[in-house]
C-alpha cells in the first residue's frame, strides 16, 4: 500500500466538493448558523455516549481492524490518530464526526458484509472526511436541520433564520464531499474495483448470495443510470429525490453515480501523478486542515466563477421547489 507522506487534502479533493462549499459559505444565513453552532454545540456528549455504548477499537479490541486503521491513518498522513468505534448495528453504515476529537464509527453490518480489503476502503473513506476537514460542516448541517425543525425556545433563534435554500446547500455540499472521500479510499487501497465492490455491497449486498452479485453488472447499471438523463423527465425525478420533494433529502450521491465518478478519476492524469508522488503537500507534516493555495489570479478567478455559478443553481433550485410546492397545494 502506498503512503502519501505530507499529502494535503487539496491534492485529491474533488472540485465539486470545493465549489459546493464555497457556494454554501456565501449564502445568507451561513455565518449566523456557524456562530450559533459554535455557541451551542458540544461534541463531548457524543463521545461519552460512544464510550458507553460501543466498542473502542485498539490493539486488543478488533486488533485486525485496528491494524488496518493505523495503516490508513499513516497512508493519508493524518495526525493525531482519530478514535475508532464499532457499533452493534446490522445496517452496513459508517460515519466520521468530531473536530477537537475526531472519531469514526463503523457498524457491525460493515464488518459482517465486507472483505478485509473493502473494510480498509471504508476506513480510508471516513478518514478522507477527516483529512478534508468535512466533519465540522457535516455536524453543522445535522445541527441546523434539527434546529430548524424544533419549536419554541429549543430553536435558539435559528428556526426562523435557516432557509430551505441554506439547507439545500448543506445537503448539496454533503453529497459532493462524498466524492472527495471516495478518492481517499482509492488512494489507500489502490484498486478501483475494490472501491466499487464496496459501494455495490453496501447498496444491496448479501453474504448468502454473494456469488450472484457481479461488479460488471453494477458498472452496467451505473451506465444505464447515466443514460436515463436522455429523458428530461428522469432528470426532474432525480432532482426531486435528491432535494426531498420525493422522500427525504439525500445526504449521499446514489452509489451508481459515485462509482462513475471514481472510475473516471482512476484513469485520470491527476490520480497517476499522486501515485507517483507528485502531489500538493502540507506546510507542516501531519497537518489535516489546509487552506487551498491558489496558483495565480486566473485559478482564483476561475474558482470564484464556478462557485458563483453553483450559488445561482442553488437559487434556481429553491425557486423550482417553491413552484412545485405551490402547484401541489
Amino acid at each position: 500500500m502506498a503512503t502519501y507522506t505530507g499529502i494535503s487534502s487539496e491534492a485529491f479533493r474533488h472540485p465539486l466538493d470545493r465549489q459546493a462549499e464555497q457556494a454554501l459559505r456565501s449564502l445568507p444565513g451561513f455565518d449566523f448558523v456557524a456562530r450559533k453552532f459554535v455557541e451551542f454545540f458540544a461534541e463531548r456528549p457524543q463521545l461519552v455516549y460512544l464510550m458507553g455504548n460501543t466498542i473502542q477499537v485498539g490493539p486488543r479490541q478488533y486488533s485486525t481492524i485496528y491494524h488496518m486503521f493505523r495503516e490508513c491513518v499513516r497512508d493519508l498522513d493524518i495526525y493525531p490518530e482519530p478514535t475508532l468505534f464499532v457499533e452493534q448495528n446490522p445496517q452496513a453504515n459508517s460515519y466520521a464526526l468530531g473536530k477537537e476529537h475526531p472519531y469514526i464509527v463503523i457498524n457491525t453490518g460493515i464488518l459482517d458484509l465486507l472483505s478485509e480489503a473493502e473494510i480498509r476502503a471504508v476506513l480510508a473513506h471516513e478518514l478522507g472526511h477527516i483529512k478534508c476537514g468535512h466533519t465540522i460542516l457535516i455536524q453543522m448541517a445535522i445541527w441546523a436541520s434539527r434546529a430548524a425543525t424544533a419549536i419554541g425556545e429549543l430553536t435558539f433563534g435559528i428556526g426562523n433564520f435557516v432557509s430551505q435554500g441554506l439547507l439545500l446547500a448543506f445537503y448539496e455540499w454533503r453529497r459532493k464531499a462524498e466524492l472527495s472521500a471516495d478518492r481517499a479510499a482509492l488512494l489507500v487501497v489502490e484498486d478501483v474495483n475494490i472501491v466499487m465492490t464496496t459501494m455495490m455491497k453496501i447498496s444491496g449486498g448479501s453474504n448468502k448470495f454473494a456469488n450472484e452479485c457481479h461488479l460488471q453488472g453494477f458498472i452496467k447499471q451505473s451506465e444505464d443510470y447515466q443514460a436515463l438523463d436522455e429523458d428530461g423527465l428522469n432528470q426532474i425525478y432525480k432532482f426531486m429525490m435528491y432535494t426531498g420533494l420525493l422522500g427525504s433529502m439525500q445526504s449521499h450521491p446514489f452509489p451508481v453515480e459515485r462509482s462513475q465518478y471514481i472510475r473516471e478519476w482512476a484513469t485520470s492524469t491527476e490520480y497517476q501523478q499522486i501515485r507517483q508522488g507528485n502531489y500538493m503537500r502540507n506546510p507542516a507534516e501531519g497537518a489535516v486542515d489546509v487552506e487551498a493555495q491558489e496558483n495565480g489570479s486566473n485559478t482564483s478567478n476561475s474558482t470564484n466563477t464556478e462557485a458563483e455559478q453553483l450559488r445561482r443553481q442553488l437559487e434556481d433550485l429553491q425557486r423550482e421547489i417553491d413552484r412545485l410546492r405551490r402547484n401541489q397545494s
